[in-house]
């Protein structure tokens, strides 16, 4: 476990070097799978390391422990309201690429020899964690993407890097998959843990 937290130390060090070297990118440039503008800002690495540390399990990051993390006690709620959604087929996939888009953003970025911030002690608890995370998404017209909420976790062009990465492995169809899956569950967190205004 210590040589994989080393390693997503690394991904969070990287990603800072890569804010740094990026070049600027058009302010009308949208993400992907929606239009919401790209984040070009510096990235929330101490959200990033913690999210990694609270999802690492004993073989590595396991994206299943960090939805129980996050979830809670509603964990099983939550899973049966995505696979109604999604289809079980769907959540698997979800899962799968979850895992593959840690270890993916590792390998991109363990080169890089940044300075980080060590996870936070005590660790947040799920609704903390699910708070910030969930925040990192709101974008300036004050709607949550997904999109934007990646590339606050490890900047904009390692999330680029990821998704291509992740259409040669497993196809668009399961890159598009993630995103919704994702954008679902975040969304139904926030329902979850903060008051309609």
């Amino acid at each position: 476990m210590t040589k994989f937290r080393t390693l997503a130390v690394s991904l969070i060090a990287g990603a800072a070097l890569l804010t740094v070297a990026a070049p600027s990118f058009a302010k009308s440039e949208t993400a992907r799978f929606s239009k919401a503008p790209i984040y070009t800002g510096t990235p929330a690495l101490q959200t990033t390391v913690n999210m990694i540390t609270v999802g690492t399990g004993t073989s590595g990051f396991d994206s299943t422990k960090l939805v129980g993390v996050l979830a809670g006690a509603k964990t099983s709620a939550e899973v049966a309201a995505l696979t109604s959604k999604f289809g079980a087929d769907n959540v698997k996939s979800f899962l799968d690429v979850f895992n593959f888009v840690v270890d993916d953003s590792v390998k991109i970025v363990t080169a890089a020899k940044v300075p980080l911030p060590a996870a936070s002690s005590p660790l947040p608890d799920g609704k903390a964690l699910a708070i910030s995370l969930y925040t990192l998404g709101v974008t300036p017209d004050k709607t949550f993407d997904v999109e934007y909420m990646l590339d606050g976790l490890v900047t904009h062009p390692v999330h680029v890097q990821v998704m291509k990465d992740i259409d040669a492995k497993y196809g668009v169809k399961a890159d598009a998959n993630y995103h919704a899956v994702l954008t679902q569950a975040m969304n139904d967190l926030k329902a979850v843990y903060v008051p309609a205004s």
